[in-house]
């Protein structure tokens, strides 16, 4: 009896394993001539109905990459990680972990793919092509860099070889990495090798080189920063005013410039690169601190009216901020969920235009931002689709991408949550700030008038010039008010300083 019921076992398992292989194989030509709508379809059906778990874990790496070559990167994110998760005796283990770069390159994904790569990373991965590998040890090192585990992340970023197109990213990260004060070692000497990775930025002959334009322009910021904390402010400025005008960074250069000529003792230089700052251009900038640093110029200048003048526009601008803010901050917790909803608009009516633009900026926010588009491009597309209806592969694909919209919209939400809490805290800290400089000019316009100097006099005495031309092909024109395009940036202030001269 035994040997009759394997026989009849045998029997039947042939025609089922044969008609498995062909529906395998028409799946497979599919993929092949491009038609991934059926083999995505196809590889559906062999993954649930074949009894053959060879069969079963080819068609489930194909179903993913059929996603992923239909443009479906999250629904295919949905499956590599599946695979992932199912550890090396996984067949196409490795190859999920390719296709997990690569859908990290189509979505931009700052959150979710690298931190699963960084979980599951193992040796078994050196066997990757280079490339693909030159990517992870990228995303490990920003990742690591993230969370302050900075011997990880240099170690990583400097795992990155120059034949990758990922070189000069990875050696802007690890001048990130090795001018953070909280780097171990020797801050002198981990400063120099900040500056030599990013003037490897800066310098780079490298073809091909990913994201580079805005790499670079990261990399002036960096110098800017870099020099700036060492004490050489004119280096400091020279790096910041190679920063493209109008690039996504620009304003960010202008108001650290102000702070590099204040410290070089060119106040009419700090008072010129923030008075760009304060164009109608940026006018939904959250800059609190450029208005403090005027206040703060003027008031070394001795030109105690014109520093009382900038504070005032601090308090008008940003304390009305700060009120609108303080419920969200204040007020009971909530979900983040809640905090992600006020984001989600480009014109909340809860959070003033400034801290919502700042928020939104964020570059991790803006990666949930296109993943959240993309799952509901993915979501519409898969719904619309008959033939996987049909299939009943749209009912499978779609609770699985309304999980990943609630992971995104939670992480969004947590974000939105630190930057509103932050905007908040920075406001009344600058107020605080604000106060003192108040205080300091009160005590100082005290001090003057019972010494008996008579600083409209002094004022008086002084000549104001035109300010220094760069260059013969320069012209000088008067601000009067308005502001040009082509002028922003380019303004210097000459100033009168009210301080009486110190008797030698």
């Amino acid at each position: 009896m035994k040997t009759t019921a394997l026989t009849l076992a045998l029997t039947l398992a042939v025609p089922a394993l044969a008609q498995d292989l062909g529906l395998y194989n028409k799946a497979l030509s599919a993929f092949n001539s491009g038609n991934y709508d059926q083999s995505a379809e196809l590889f559906f059906e062999v993954n649930n109905t074949a009894t053959d778990p060879d069969l079963r874990t080819k068609s489930e790496y194909y179903l993913a990459s059929s996603f992923q070559k239909k443009g479906l990167p999250v629904t295919a994110f949905v499956y590599f990680e599946m695979i992932l998760k199912a550890g090396k005796s996984h067949p196409f283990y490795l190859k999920a972990v390719e296709g997990l770069v690569n859908v990290q390159e189509q979505l931009e994904d700052q959150e979710f793919i690298p931190k699963l790569l960084d979980r599951n990373y193992n040796e078994d991965w050196v066997t990757l092509p280079a490339e693909i590998l030159s990517h992870i040890n990228f995303q490990i090192g920003a990742i690591s860099w993230r969370y302050s585990k900075f011997d990880d992340a240099r170690s990583f970023l400097e795992a990155v070889p120059q034949e990758s197109t990922m070189y000069c990213k990875a050696q802007y990260l690890l001048g990130v990495v090795l001018a953070d004060p909280r780097f171990p070692g020797d801050l002198a000497k981990n400063k120099r090798q900040a500056i030599d990775a990013f003037e490897k930025v800066m310098n780079t002959k490298l073809q091909g080189q990913k994201d580079l334009v805005v790499t670079q322009q990261l990399a002036m910021l960096a110098l800017g920063r870099v020099y700036y904390g060492d004490g050489q402010y004119q280096k400091a400025t020279e790096w910041y005013e190679r920063v493209p005008r109008f690039s996504k960074y620009w304003d960010q250069a202008l108001f650290e410039n102000g702070f590099a000529r204040f410290q070089n003792d060119d106040m009419g230089g700090g008072l010129g690169s923030l008075q760009a700052l304060h164009a109608p251009q940026f006018s939904g900038a959250f800059q609190p601190e450029s208005w403090v640093l005027t206040g703060t110029i003027y008031y070394y200048s001795c030109l105690y009216e014109e520093a009382r003048t900038a504070l005032a526009e601090f308090d008008a601008l940003y304390l009305p901020m700060a009120e609108k803010l303080k419920p969200l901050v204040e007020g009971d917790a909530q979900d983040p969920v809640e905090y992600f909803k006020l984001v989600d608009t480009t014109d909340s009516d809860r959070i003033p235009r400034a801290v919502l633009n700042n928020v939104r900026s964020n570059e991790r926010m803006l990666s949930l931002f296109r993943t959240l588009k993309q799952i509901d491009f993915e979501k519409k597309l898969i719904e619309e689709n008959q033939g996987w209806r049909s299939a009943k592969l749209s009912s499978e694909l779609i609770p699985w991408l309304d999980g990943k919209r609630a992971q995104a919209r939670q992480r969004a939400g947590s974000l939105a949550e630190k930057g509103v809490k932050d905007a908040y805290h920075t406001v009344k800290g600058f107020t605080d700030t604000a106060e003192i400089i108040r205080f300091e000019t009160a005590k100082a316009e005290k001090e003057l008038a019972e010494s008996g100097v008579d600083q409209r006099a002094v004022l008086k005495k002084q000549t104001l010039y035109r300010p220094q031309m760069p260059a013969e092909n320069w012209n000088y024109w008067k601000f009067q008010g308005e502001f040009w395009r082509d002028e922003i940036g380019y303004y210097q202030y000459t100033l009168k300083k009210g301080c009486p001269v110190s008797a030698e």
